[in-house]
């Protein structure tokens, strides 16, 4: 998701009168399903579907996703983007260039790469859970071969870090960026609008979209009128000059790509609204995936963590809070904080010219076996 910079909770404005409504009065889930009725009503704005930048081919496709495979034949250690599974499309990993995720990577020398790119659910998927996403993210790791480094963009990232504890023998490495993974540790936007919000409304939302969350729809209320050129700019952190050419093109690449959402299954986002956003289940250790339940002190792995200092959906502390969950030794954890804010940790040029590089040459360095001996392969801005 992307939130508009200067109008916190702009996107779910029109819900603000049902958690009056919840708070107050007895009528709650009778206001919840009065409000949740607007926003699946006429779509939002027309859109074109996003582009993607870089030249790849897709390498496996199921019902859920597609494994796009930017590789050009490498034997290296391969490194797999766990893309978010929200509002908006996998496309946010390449969106164009000089402000692609994918070409940075690969300029910085990690050529075995592939992007999980989430597809828009139908009907007939308003049943998959967060267990089925889990399996088929296994599936694209066994598709690839591991041990995998294993990067969880945003919403990518909690489920990159509960596949990370559910099958840890796969992950060689672990990079979380912008992802919730302990809601408690400070408030943010979703957080706070998870918690004001009765879990009627929500399942009034899914209810009214036939199963499903209807992006478009909803969309009415989070359209492209309310990005400002300075909003656009700011994110992705542009050196174009004002009024240029260049500018314009990237400002309508920037629209097209906000305004193009996908649909989510109704369980699935309910899983993620209940068990992650109101009950805090990851970070409390009472998760249950495939069977069991999660515990984040199995993952060993070595683990960078990135945040956006200006992060208008996910606090910083919400992510840094996993380096006390993990079983990883504090040796080889790694985090910093960038300025800027949410969507610019992907999309930002700033940001992928001079701190994917590093996570990039992290990634590549090599952990000793006895961790009292480990030097950090490059110096990063400590967040502690």
């Amino acid at each position: 998701m992307y939130e508009p910079g200067g109008r916190p909770f702009a996107n779910l404005a029109f819900l603000w009168p049902a958690f009056a409504a919840a708070a107050t009065s007895e009528w709650a889930a009778l206001a919840a399903k009065q409000f949740a009725s607007l926003a699946v009503g006429a779509d939002g704005p027309t859109a074109h579907e996003p582009a993607w930048a870089t030249p790849h081919k897709i390498a496996l496709e199921l019902k859920t996703v597609r494994l796009r495979d930017f590789s050009g034949g490498e034997k290296e250690a391969p490194t797999l983007l766990c893309a978010p599974l929200a509002l908006h499309t996998a496309a946010i990993t390449d969106f164009a260039p000089g402000h692609s995720l994918v070409a940075a990577l690969r300029q910085a020398g990690r050529r075995r790469l592939f992007v999980s790119d989430w597809r828009s659910a139908t009907t007939e998927m308003r049943f998959l859970g967060i267990d089925e996403y889990i399996a088929d993210l296994n599936v694209l790791v066994d598709e690839i071969g591991g041990p995998v480094d294993l990067v969880g963009l945003c919403q990518g990232g909690w489920l990159a870090l509960l596949y990370a504890a559910r099958f840890p023998v796969k992950i060689r490495k672990l990079v979380l960026v912008g992802a919730p993974v302990d809601v408690a540790a400070a408030p943010s936007a979703l957080s706070t609008l998870a918690h004001a919000s009765p879990l009627a409304l929500f399942r009034e939302l899914v209810r009214l979209g036939d199963g499903v969350v209807p992006g478009r729809k909803v969309m009415k209320f989070w359209g492209t009128e309310t990005v400002a050129p300075e909003d656009a700019r700011e994110v992705l952190q542009t050196r174009e000059a004002t009024g240029s050419a260049a500018l314009k093109r990237l400002d309508e690449l920037f629209r097209d790509w906000y305004a193009w959402t996908v649909d989510l299954p109704g369980k699935f986002f309910l899983d993620v609204v209940e068990k992650l956003y109101k009950n805090n289940e990851l970070a409390a250790g009472r998760f249950v995936a495939l069977g069991r339940r999660i515990d984040l002190a199995t993952i060993t792995a070595p683990i960078f963590l990135l945040a956006a200092r200006d992060d208008e959906l996910v606090a910083p502390a919400q992510l840094f809070a996993a380096e006390n969950l993990v079983g990883t030794s504090a040796h080889y954890i790694s985090k910093a904080v960038v300025p800027g804010r949410h969507v610019g940790l992907f999309m930002g040029r700033t940001i992928l010219e001079e701190t994917w590089p590093r996570i990039a040459r992290w990634l590549e360095f090599e952990q000793p076996r006895d961790a009292t001996k480990h030097v950090k392969a490059c110096a990063l801005e400590d967040a502690g």
